[in-house]
């Protein structure tokens, strides 16, 4: 496929290239920056629509603002496609989210120009009061911006920040990126009127703030409602409430319009000695019809042709994860009218869009709101429902204090679906799902389990619907499942038992979640060595198995723990049970092998799990050295370690 044409783009290497281009150069370089990033996408996937969405946007802010002295803070990341391309990474972008490659999101590491990482919502505004602070204090920093999306301000930690900036009344820019409502053609001269009032005299720009709302007509009235509810989260709110947050507002402005864009950041930039936000209407996937067109906006996306828009996602030999979780949620449901569903804004990420098809009265999108949305499911619990809380492990973490104080220490049964454990894949670290096993397990009342397989996840959905006298989670993978053969509907497992799935005599692999079939590719390995190896599915985490470890101890030469999680998870909990029961005192050989002690960068989860060192070569080499057995052809294994 041949490149678009894109002279002005060209001659753009980064953004100091563009100080001397016209609004309407300005404008040509955002249809052809779009063309742009619609080609690259096309080859590597990824967060096209609401990357289209900001083209103009991006344009604008970096002919306007200074950077990379001025802070350009993106929130979550998806859009920042158009920055990269712009910001001396063009010629890299089809290596976007690939092993080696850009990253999907903002990493300090890779850019002068990306001040702060991004990849979880509602922290820019956080990090760009930082940054002023900084500033403000003598160092070596310019002003500082931060553009979220109307989702991530709805989130408790952007309501913290927009309080503590308006209280601090320093200058700082805050660009409310709205693609939830587009400012429609009919409208457009009236937010064109607005935005030239603000680029106006003082005086007049005083009386808009003051009043103007009232004489609006409906349409644009509706728009500056909305985003003081997103603002202050008060819908009839007066005139007075974004004084008394401490903000200017300005908008709202339409995102697409060039010229209306620089009018009002030209004038924000050269006046403005406090905080101000910027309401800025867009249209996710603008200017690509497919993206426009298409129920997500092409919010993620794989790799496509740009001529059709057709999407080449291969097919699985198995189900999904999510999809069998979602499915079998959904069964379980049927029968019992008890189960409620919650997720934070990712249904279709955790499989509870198949729930909500079946009942949608019983699911519940809290939105950006982790903290909020464990709290929630523990007064459900607490009222006698049963809820299932899904939220991706990296997700997780938000909340938890709420785990901790308003689950766990009340011993509440809420149960946690927790999608997207282990490594990710494209999205690298900032969605791994590394920790949940460790900062579960943790806790008093908690009971933790990990599926092997998409069958072991039906189980233990219907083992955490079972489980009413505490707090209960499980975790499962990113992606397809085995291909194993799958019940009908679950069943309900004895809780803290494991199960013994291949018989052997000289090592014992005790594996808990998903890298047991990779546990068993290392038997086989070992086997065709000559040495015999008991493979065992942990399932839980907490309550551990005791008879099974002691077991597995007794009549083995090394015992080697395999989890798809970081330092301080389920291998930790078996050494420290071992420890408390004697059994590391005699010739037990042990091993942990775990996720190791870094971030691990982005490319596939086969090509990431091989940097951790949890391949099935890895994991038998581990279990030979710990036995103390070299097997006389080393070809498969490679040198003893």
């Amino acid at each position: 496929m041949s490149r678009p044409n894109t002279p002005i783009l060209d001659r753009i290497h980064v953004p100091s290239d563009m100080k001397g281009l016209s609004n309407s150069e300005l404008e040509t370089l955002a249809h052809e920056l779009r063309s742009e990033v619609v080609e690259a996408v096309s080859e590597t996937g990824g967060h096209l629509g609401s990357s289209l969405g900001v083209v103009e946007l991006t344009v604008a802010l970096h002919a306007v603002f200074d950077t990379p002295r001025d802070k350009l803070i993106w929130d979550v990341g998806h859009q920042c496609y158009p920055h990269k391309v712009l910001t001396g990474r063009r010629e890299r972008m089809k290596t976007l989210r690939q092993e080696g490659g850009l990253s999907g999101f903002t990493k300090r590491a890779e850019s002068e120009f990306d001040p702060f990482g991004a990849a979880h919502s509602s922290t820019s505004i956080s990090a760009a009061l930082g940054f002023t602070i900084a500033r403000d204090m003598g160092l070596q920093t310019g002003d500082a911006v931060a553009i979220i999306g109307d989702g991530s301000i709805s989130a408790g930690m952007a309501y913290e920040a927009l309080n503590n900036a308006g209280a601090e009344g320093r200058r700082m820019f805050v660009i409310l990126n709205d693609n939830e409502m587009s400012i429609a053609p009919p409208v457009g001269a009236m937010s064109k009127y607005l935005s030239g009032l603000y680029a106006s005299p003082l005086g007049e720009l005083q009386t808009m703030a003051e009043g103007f709302e009232a004489a609006l007509p409906g349409p644009l009235r509706d728009h500056a409602r909305r985003a003081r509810r997103l603002v202050t989260g008060v819908a009839d709110a007066g005139g007075t409430m974004f004084e008394d947050l401490g903000f200017q507002y300005v908008g709202p402005v339409d995102g697409h319009d060039m010229d209306q864009l620089l009018s009002v950041l030209r004038a924000a930039r050269t006046r403005s000695t406090g905080p101000v936000l910027i309401h800025c209407c867009t249209v996710k996937g603008k200017g690509y019809a497919p993206a426009e067109q298409s129920a997500d906006k092409y919010h993620g996306v794989a790799k496509f042709d740009v001529s059709t828009g057709v999407q080449s996602k291969s097919r699985p030999n198995a189900p999904s994860y999510t999809s069998v979780f979602g499915k079998a949620l959904s069964k379980l449901a049927a029968a019992d009218p008890k189960i409620v569903g919650i997720t934070a804004a990712m249904p279709s990420g955790t499989g509870m869009d198949i729930f909500a098809d079946h009942f949608p009265k019983r699911m519940f999108d809290v939105g950006i709101a982790e903290q909020h949305g464990v709290t929630f499911a523990a007064g459900m619990a607490a009222g006698g429902l049963k809820p299932f809380c899904a939220i991706y492990s990296s997700f997780l973490q938000r909340g938890y204090d709420q785990i901790v104080h308003d689950v766990a220490l009340q011993n509440l049964p809420v149960r946690f679906a927790i999608d997207r454990a282990g490594l990710v894949g494209a999205d690298g670290p900032t969605h791994a799902g590394a920790f949940d096993v460790g900062y579960l397990s943790a806790l008093p009342n908690m009971t933790v389990m990990a599926a092997s397989d998409e069958a072991e996840l039906v189980h233990m959905v219907a083992t955490a619907a079972a489980h009413d006298s505490g707090p209960i989670a499980f975790r499962y993978p990113r992606g397809s499942g085995t291909g194993v053969e799958m019940p009908e509907i679950g069943e309900v497992l004895e809780i803290g038992k494991g199960r013994i799935v291949r018989e052997g005599a000289d090592v014992a692999i005790l594996s808990f979640g998903a890298h047991l079939s990779e546990s068993l590719k290392a038997a086989d390995l070992m086997e065709a060595q000559g040495v015999s190896a008991t493979v065992a599915d942990a399932r839980f985490a907490k309550p551990l198995d005791h008879a099974l470890i002691r077991k597995l101890v007794k009549t083995h030469k090394a015992l080697i723990t395999v989890e798809q999680g970081s330092q301080g998870g389920f291998g930790a909990m078996v050494l420290h049970y071992l420890a408390g029961e004697g059994l590391l005192d005699g010739d037990l050989a042990i091993r942990t092998m775990t996720l190791p002690d870094r971030f691990i960068d982005q490319a596939a989860p086969d090509a990431m799990y091989t940097d951790a060192g949890l391949t099935a070569t890895d994991i038998a080499a581990t279990a030979l050295q710990a036995a103390n057995v070299y097997p006389q052809k080393m070809g498969v294994l490679g040198e003893p370690l």
